[in-house]
């Protein structure tokens, strides 16, 4: 039996959780604010003085170990040579693997955009490009592109294997801290995304940490083991499938609405259907989306430049608020905190239209086709209307009053027939903000963290 210390360096708030195995259940929590920008270390002390003022002093552990998405969380470019094809693949490595993917070209780099990698402090670099055995020439040139432009960035090459001995020479000459992965597709439309998402994960833990202040710490933790949005992405998993003889919930769909970004992760194959032809890129069972331009604070302007300026009237109109100039004040003052019933019913108003626009950006879409064989249904994306349950997670949705009218947000309310959005799930919510901290557990003791979730994840 054993204790652990599980603890979440998040862009804005530091989360601790406390589990006792012998128990087998939490026996507490605490959270501050993360000082990254001073040191980390004076907001996680001052979470954990909180943790033991509620369990007490006397309570010491066994285990502690983190996660972080702190300091935008790792931040990655992901360069392919078609937009449909190998640039989609890299983005979904760069995703499945905990980043937020600031940047995605396609085709031959220019100055430009080998300039903009370097001015938005990007962690690392996924190239990638052709099918193997496919196309060499777009990958080579931008290979030497990077070299020239002195990248000092870690390059994970994911592409053609045809022409990685080539790449290799090229890192060599240019001096790239440069890392070999298998095809991220190595065939048109199939997923291989392993190799490459644990070699960013390798390199997250040995340097990016490192440059986000976060080793100042590493006396007081065992190990920093992965990005947050990864180890969300596996409790989710676990929550979803299950372990051994402990059963899981099936077919999910999971919104973590923060202060900088909208994840939406979803657990199910891509359809159930067997009267459907599916297009497009392999969709993995466990996916995850992450909108970079909506969130509760950092990128609150970016729910208003979604709007159109009729919107934002109507907004305004309908619901008594100057909807742009409380967006403002949230950008500029992030760590604030609803003090009042108008706050808090901003901070939902907000909430529910970075639900509603994340899922539009994660589910996929079906068109009917009549064809002289009768009529043909083609599905791009996955298929989410039979999903059992949507669970919510992140400050704004634990804390609100009316947590189920987010949720509801990410479901068919305007009954699109071209959507598909979940039809008719349940709602939970991770009132103790758990989720990250039982993807840290699962890595230790799996059906404990699974039996923690379905005991305190709550209906809505």
């Amino acid at each position: 039996m054993a204790t652990y210390l599980l603890i979440d360096f998040g862009s804005t708030f530091t989360k601790l959780t406390a589990v006792d195995s012998s128990i087998g259940d939490v026996i507490g929590s605490a959270s501050h604010f993360t000082t990254v920008d001073t040191d980390i270390t004076e907001g996680y002390q001052n979470a954990l003085n909180q943790l033991y003022h509620n369990i007490g002093h006397h309570i010491s552990f066994d285990h502690t170990i983190a996660c972080s998405s702190a300091a935008g969380g790792l931040k990655m470019a992901a360069i392919g040579l078609v937009q449909e094809l190998t640039v989609e693949a890299a983005k979904r490595v760069c995703l499945g693997a905990g980043a937020k993917v600031d940047l995605v070209f396609s085709h031959h780099l220019t100055n430009a955009e080998v300039a903009s990698i370097t001015k938005q402090k990007i962690d690392i670099i996924l190239l990638a490009g052709g099918a193997d055995g496919g196309n060499t020439e777009c990958v080579l040139y931008n290979a030497r592109k990077l070299g020239e432009a002195e990248i000092v960035i870690p390059i994970v090459y994911a592409g053609n294997k045809s022409c990685q001995d080539d790449i290799a020479d090229i890192f060599t000459h240019y001096g790239i801290d440069g890392y070999m992965c298998e095809n991220v597709m190595p065939k048109v439309n199939v997923l291989n995304i392993k190799s490459a998402r644990d070699q960013i994960r390798e390199i997250f833990l040995k340097k990016i940490i490192v440059a986000k202040g976060i080793k100042k710490i590493e006396s007081q933790i065992d190990q920093v083991v992965l990005p947050t949005p990864e180890a969300v992405l596996r409790a989710s998993e676990l929550l979803a499938k299950g372990y051994l003889h402990e059963s899981g919930l099936g077919d999910i769909v999971l919104v973590d609405i923060g202060g900088a970004t909208t994840d939406m992760y979803s657990m199910c194959n891509a359809t159930n259907r067997s009267d459907v032809i599916l297009h497009g890129l392999e969709e993995p069972f466990a996916k995850r989306t992450v909108e970079g331009d909506l969130g509760m604070r950092y990128s609150a302007p970016g729910i208003i430049k979604s709007l159109s300026r009729e919107e934002i009237e109507f907004i305004n109109q309908d619901k008594g608020v100057d909807i742009v100039e409380a967006v403002q004040y949230r950008y500029d003052h992030v760590s604030t905190i609803p003090e009042d019933e108008r706050d808090e019913f901003i901070d939902q108003l907000l909430a529910e239209m970075c639900a509603y626009q994340a899922m539009q950006r994660h589910v996929g879409r079906i068109e009917e086709v009549l064809t002289p064989m009768g009529k043909v249904y083609n599905q791009v994306g996955k298929d989410l209307s039979e999903v059992a349950y949507v669970i919510g997670t992140g400050g704004v949705i634990i804390k609100s009053k009316k947590a189920r009218e987010i949720l509801v947000k990410t479901t068919n309310v305007l009954h699109s027939h071209l959507e598909l959005r979940p039809t008719n799930p349940e709602f939970l919510i991770d009132k103790l903000y758990i989720l990250a901290a039982m993807g840290l557990l699962s890595q230790h003791e799996p059906a404990l963290a699974l039996q923690i979730m379905k005991k305190h994840l709550m209906t809505v």
